[in-house]
Parts: C-alpha cells; structure tokens; sequence
C-alpha cells in the first residue's frame, strides 16, 4: 500500500544534475510545423516512450482519463494549457492539459478529451484538427491518461469554467521541444522516492515575465511527445 505523499513545492526541490538534456538535440523542425505534425501522425517513427508510469502515492481505484494536447496555429505553434483551481480535489494549483475523467457516454478517449476541453475552457471542436494519441500516461494518483494531439485553428473564444480552471495561457511548441528546457527532479519520503520532469516558461508579460512552472504528469507527457519529434 502506498503512503500519503507529504505536501511539497516543486520549485524548491533541487534539479538532477546533467539528467534531462545531456546528449540530446532539439526536436526536428520540420516536425513542429503542422504539416510536419500531420506526416508523424500519420507515419510515426520507430521511438520509445521514456515516461509511463509515476510511482504509486495515492491510495485509490484507477480512473480512465483523457487529455487534449492543443496546439494552436500560429506564427509558430503553441501549446494551450489550463492552470487549475485551488480547491480541486487532485493535482489543485498545477498547469495542466485540459481534460478528464473518460465518462461512460464518451466513444473513446477522443471524445472525452473533446468534450472536456470545451467544458473546461470552451473550446469550440470545429476548431480542432485531432492528429493521434501518445502512449497511455499512468500517474501517481492512479489516473490513465490517454493524451490526445490535435491541431486548432486560431480564432476561437474560450470561455474557461471557474470552478476548474484559474487561467489559460500558450507556451510556445519549440520552447517545449528543446531538452536543454528540461529539469529531472526527485523527492524522497518515507513511503518512497517520486521523480519528475519540470519545463518552467519564463511568460512575457507587462511589467516583466511570469514563471509557469510545468512539471508532474504535463511534463512527462511532454517529454514523451518530445521522444516522438526527436526521433
């Protein structure tokens, strides 16, 4: 049985030194372009998945999940994430995808990502250009995560729901796709050892910038989605 992990601030755990970036290249170009998004997709290469399982530190039955990796079509892409509200039963306060539990009405874990991104933030799904899935993503919190890659199309309105999301913001894809961006940490406690990717964004904003600090369950995915461009 797994102990309760005691709370902590991620920021302040020392980062592994020479883990996350040593030998490695940014993802290809060619791959963070839409097209070139569409064309791995649609012909993956040979790649392996570096982050699928977190250690186990919660006591509870497994929930099917699903998330939407958007990408919005800019000048250069980025990536839409959801910092989540306070109050929230599991994973309160941390940049997340938007999505959920997968419910029984869901087709799949496509649909579910779908139908929670526009319950979460509002996004409209005539917006979204759905590419493909990653690797099942389990966390320490027992959720099993499928992510969902998709393409969106600028010029949506979200509406974020308050009792779930505090803010909405972009992280550009490129940024996200360099390893040099990437921090491995870990934690000890008495009932084990937690390990963990962190990608803090330093975001421009008036008066100076503002950390987004993206680590956990986001950050694995993403290093995953990384393997997959990198490969």
């Amino acid at each position: 049985m797994s102990r309760l992990l005691p709370a902590f601030d991620p920021r302040q755990v020392p980062v592994l030194p020479g883990v996350a970036s040593t030998g490695l290249m940014p993802a290809r170009a060619d791959r963070l372009t839409a097209d070139g998004l569409r064309q791995v997709f649609a012909h993956p290469p040979v790649w392996t998945p570096e982050v699928l399982r977190e250690q186990r530190f919660m006591d509870r039955s497994p929930a099917e999940a699903a998330v939407l990796v958007p990408l919005v079509q800019r000048d250069r892409l980025h990536l839409l994430l959801t910092l989540r509200t306070q109050h929230l039963s599991t994973h309160s306060g941390q940049i997340a995808f938007p999505g959920g539990k997968v419910d029984a009405e869901d087709a799949d874990a496509t649909a579910a990502a779908l139908r929670e991104a526009r319950e979460e933030i509002g996004l409209p799904a005539d917006h979204v250009e759905v590419l493909g899935t990653l690797p099942l993503y389990v966390t320490g919190s027992a959720f099993h995560i499928t992510p969902v890659v998709a393409l969106v199309r600028p010029g949506f309105a979200l509406q974020p729901n308050p009792a779930e999301v505090d803010d909405v913001f972009e992280v550009p894809l490129d940024f996200l796709m360099d390893p040099v961006n990437h921090h491995r940490h870990a934690f000890d406690w008495e009932g084990g050892r937690r390990e963990w990717y962190s990608m803090p964004y330093q975001e421009p904003s008036v008066g100076g910038e503002r950390e987004r600090f993206i680590w956990g369950a986001t950050a694995g995915m993403l290093r995953n989605l990384y393997r997959l461009l990198s490969a």
